[in-house]
Formats: C-alpha cells, sequence, structure tokens
C-alpha cells in the first residue's frame, strides 16, 4: 500500500502545509510498511530533491507551466491519471484551499474513499481509520475507509514537522493535461504580508478597538511578533480592515502556533475559525466575554493600555536577546 503526497505550491515556493502533508506521509507509509513518495503538478523555484528530508524517497513532477494556476477539474484529472501511472494506494493532501477544492473530486473519479481534515495518523491495525474534527472542532470522529484508494487530507498545522538527512529522486511524470475550460483574465495578489494561512503567529482585532484609526496598536505588535493580522466578522464588514483579514468560520480558518485575540467577544462562529490554534491569548476589558472559555491565556484590561505595554515589553527581550 504505497502513499502518494500532493506538494502544493505558490508563486514557485512549496507552501508550509504541504512539508506537513510530507512528514505525515512518510510516518504512515513507514506504519505500513511501504515508501513516500511526492507529486508536484506545475513548476517550482525550489529544488524538490531537498523535500527528501521529509520522508520521501521519490518526487513526480508534471512540470508544465500552465499548471501553476489551480483549476479544481484539470487538477483533479491530472492527479487521479497519476494515481494510476504510479500505482498509489493513499494520497494524502493538505486541507488547504487547494485540498478542500481538489481532494474530493479526486475521490470521486477514483471511486474512493475520502476524509477531509483529519488531524491525527490512521489506525491501521484492524483496518484503516482516520482521525478527523467534527461539529467545527467541538467533537472528534473516527471514519473507517474500507475502498482500495483511499483519499486524506490533513489539517494544517495539526501534525508537526520533521525533518532529518536524506533526498529524493525527481522523476518526471508524463500524462495528459485536460483543457482548462477557465480563463483567468486578471490575478490580484496580496503582497508583503504573512499569509493567514501559513502563518505561525496571528494578531486579531475586534470591535474593541472602536475603529480603524486604532489599529496602529495592533500593527506594532504584529510587527514586533513577526505576525499575520487578522479581524473579526464585524470589522470586515465594517471595511475598518480588508476582507481578506476576516477569519472564522465564514472568513479565513487559520490554526497558528499562537493566536491573540484583541477585544474580541469570540462568537461561536469566530471561534470555529480558530479553535485549532494551538495557544490563544485574548485581551478583553470584559471579563464575562466568551472568548475566555477558550483561552489558554487571558488578560482582563483596556487594549490601548495592554497592547502598548506588552509590544514594548517584547522589544525590551528582543533587545535583551
Amino acid at each position: 500500500m504505497s502513499v502518494l503526497i500532493f506538494i502544493d505550491h505558490a508563486d514557485g515556493h512549496v507552501k508550509k502545509s504541504s512539508l506537513e502533508a510530507l512528514t505525515y506521509g512518510a510516518q504512515l507509509a513507514a506504519q505500513l510498511g511501504t515508501q513516500a513518495e511526492g507529486l508536484v503538478l506545475g513548476t517550482v523555484n525550489e529544488e524538490l530533491h531537498l523535500l527528501g528530508k521529509y520522508g520521501v524517497n521519490k518526487i513526480h513532477q508534471l512540470a508544465n507551466a500552465q499548471l501553476n494556476t489551480v483549476d479544481t477539474q484539470v487538477y483533479a484529472k491530472a492527479i487521479a491519471d497519476a494515481i494510476a501511472t504510479v500505482g498509489a494506494d493513499v494520497l494524502i493532501f493538505s486541507h488547504n484551499q487547494t485540498g478542500k477544492a481538489v481532494a474530493s473530486r479526486v475521490a470521486a473519479r477514483l471511486k474512493a474513499g475520502v476524509v477531509t481534515g483529519a488531524c491525527a495518523l490512521p489506525e491501521t491495525s484492524n483496518g484503516f481509520i482516520v482521525k478527523k474534527a467534527v461539529f467545527s472542532g467541538k467533537a472528534f470522529a473516527n471514519v473507517r475507509i474500507n475502498s482500495a484508494i483511499k483519499v486524506i487530507s490533513l489539517n494544517p498545522n495539526s501534525f508537526k514537522t520533521i525533518a532529518s538527512e536524506g533526498t529524493a529522486t525527481v522523476v518526471p511524470l508524463s500524462i495528459d493535461i485536460a483543457t482548462s475550460k477557465i480563463t483567468v483574465t486578471a490575478t490580484n495578489k496580496i503582497v508583503g504580508e504573512v499569509p493567514l494561512t501559513e502563518a505561525d503567529v496571528v494578531v486579531s482585532g475586534g470591535r474593541g478597538l472602536k475603529g480603524p484609526e486604532n489599529w496602529g496598536i495592533l500593527l506594532d505588535l504584529a510587527k514586533e511578533l513577526g505576525a499575520a493580522t487578522a479581524c473579526s466578522r464585524p470589522v470586515g464588514d465594517a471595511h475598518w480592515r480588508p476582507h481578506h483579514e476576516h477569519v472564522g468560520q465564514t472568513g479565513v480558518q487559520v490554526a497558528p502556533n499562537l493566536y491573540i485575540a484583541v477585544g474580541i467577544s469570540g462568537a461561536i462562529q469566530h471561534l470555529a475559525g480558530v479553535n485549532r490554534s494551538k495557544v490563544i491569548v485574548v485581551i478583553n476589558k470584559d471579563p464575562e466575554a466568551p472568548f475566555f472559555k477558550a483561552a489558554d491565556y487571558g488578560i482582563v484590561g483596556d487594549a490601548f493600555e495592554v497592547l502598548p505595554k506588552l509590544t514594548a515589553a517584547i522589544k525590551q527581550m528582543k533587545t535583551n536577546n
């Protein structure tokens, strides 16, 4: 039962979530007593053979620049054909924007069982059972896959990346590419910012900051932490911050190592988008704010007093070190 890991990339660089998927796939392959291999669609600027340090010994690449733009139908056919060519039995995606759009399409083509949003290695001692979060992270389900081919998408930041010594052999993949039915007329990219889905630290603000003119204190803290910035839905709806910074059930779902919420009450819709964060810090002057129940650490205080002091303390710590 060989394992094939889809390696997602953007702007010529492999995504962090794909490194987690590689580690996950390599450990699953070791558990099954087989080999782990990678799959790349399109071209990248990085040296793919170096990804061998994450546990794969071979990387199949369909190096066609047309595939640098994700078309879910084209990707699904290409990946399904790659599975047939390579002969893999287990396919791993990252449960990011690409994985969410493509994994189920590939599974349908292959008549394969699929588990999306996995958070742990499968239990393989008695069948093939995958653990995943359900009900917006409030519970877990163990899902058994009985099909010959199995498809899994791994929740970002749910599995630690492990790198060691090793290189991979890069093998050209020769399969036909379907004609895209989509024409891209323009691409507007956000530059100069840490992508929310890739960020290790996220600093997020809510209506407690009272207006866009007060966002400077939050941006100062984010700069010192090297963090991405985010906001609650009411802030995005009021156009205090750009829409792409909205995190929550109806916005971007994030899973950083550290999530700092400033002036956010913690509505259930917001929690659904951030509850996979490793550590949550809440700063709010209302001691009864619901967010404190989900927080690992809480500061009851006025953000306009707490944030400048916190930023100054971080600056001092960095200077001392």
